[in-house]
Parts: C-alpha cells; sequence; structure tokens
C-alpha cells in the first residue's frame, strides 16, 4: 500500500513549534514574517503570503490568477475535493483530464487534449507523494 504521506520532522523542527507555542504570537508575528521573507528571497520574488492550509493556498493561488465565471481549470479526478472546489467557487468550471495508469498523475497528454483558450491553468497533484 502507498503511504498517504511522509514526515520529516527534527528536533530543530520541534524546537520551533515549541518556541512560537510558547510566545505570545500564534498564528501571526515575527515567526511568520521571518518564514515569508525568507520565502520571498529563495524564490527572489518581490513578497510572499503565507497561508493556514492547502485549501487556502489553493483559493489564492486561483483568486491571484483571476479565474473566474467561464475559465476552465483543468486537474485530476484523484485528488482532494479543495483542487477542484477552490476553482468552482470563484466560478470556474472544473474539467478532469486522465491520469497515468503508472504514476497516478495527470497524463499530459489528456491535459493537452482537454485545453481551449478557456484554460488559465492547470492544477497537477503529486498522487501519493510521487512528483
Amino acid at each position: 500500500m502507498l503511504p498517504y504521506g511522509r514526515q520529516s520532522v527534527d528536533e530543530s523542527d520541534i524546537k520551533a513549534v515549541e518556541a512560537v507555542l510558547r510566545g505570545d504570537w500564534l498564528t501571526t508575528g515575527p515567526a511568520v514574517a521571518a518564514f515569508e521573507e525568507d520565502l520571498r528571497r529563495i524564490c527572489g520574488t518581490s513578497g510572499a503570503v503565507s497561508v493556514t492550509s492547502g485549501t487556502a493556498a489553493l483559493h489564492v493561488a486561483y483568486a491571484a490568477l483571476e479565474v473566474g465565471k467561464g475559465d476552465e481549470v483543468v486537474t485530476t479526478p484523484l485528488t482532494f475535493v479543495a483542487t477542484a472546489s477552490c476553482a468552482s467557487v470563484l466560478g470556474a468550471t472544473i474539467v478532469c483530464a486522465d491520469i497515468s495508469e503508472a504514476t497516478g498523475n495527470l497524463d499530459p497528454r489528456a491535459v493537452r487534449a482537454v485545453l481551449t483558450a478557456r484554460t488559465p491553468g492547470v492544477a497537477g497533484v503529486d498522487h501519493a507523494g510521487n512528483p
């Protein structure tokens, strides 16, 4: 059986979380600002914003792309509901492309077959940790 996911947590991760939990800021504050600044610098962008979950990240990403009514977002049928629902709540139509039997990920040929001028993006998903 394929595991859903594997975590890599060491003592420094645990100490960092403990420091935040013992501090004055739980959901905002200096640790979040430092994380966003590190991410901005590593990615070479003018800014970065962290969010609370993968669902929130998908919603923000679709909104940043101005996904909306009349758009078609292509994704896999083998994913968590948020991959589709976050685009759908913004008014987009969800188009599922087939997956590769070998990986469980989107089949690039199936994606090409459903792309249209109304497709602002493709939401690929790494199934079971298989990129």
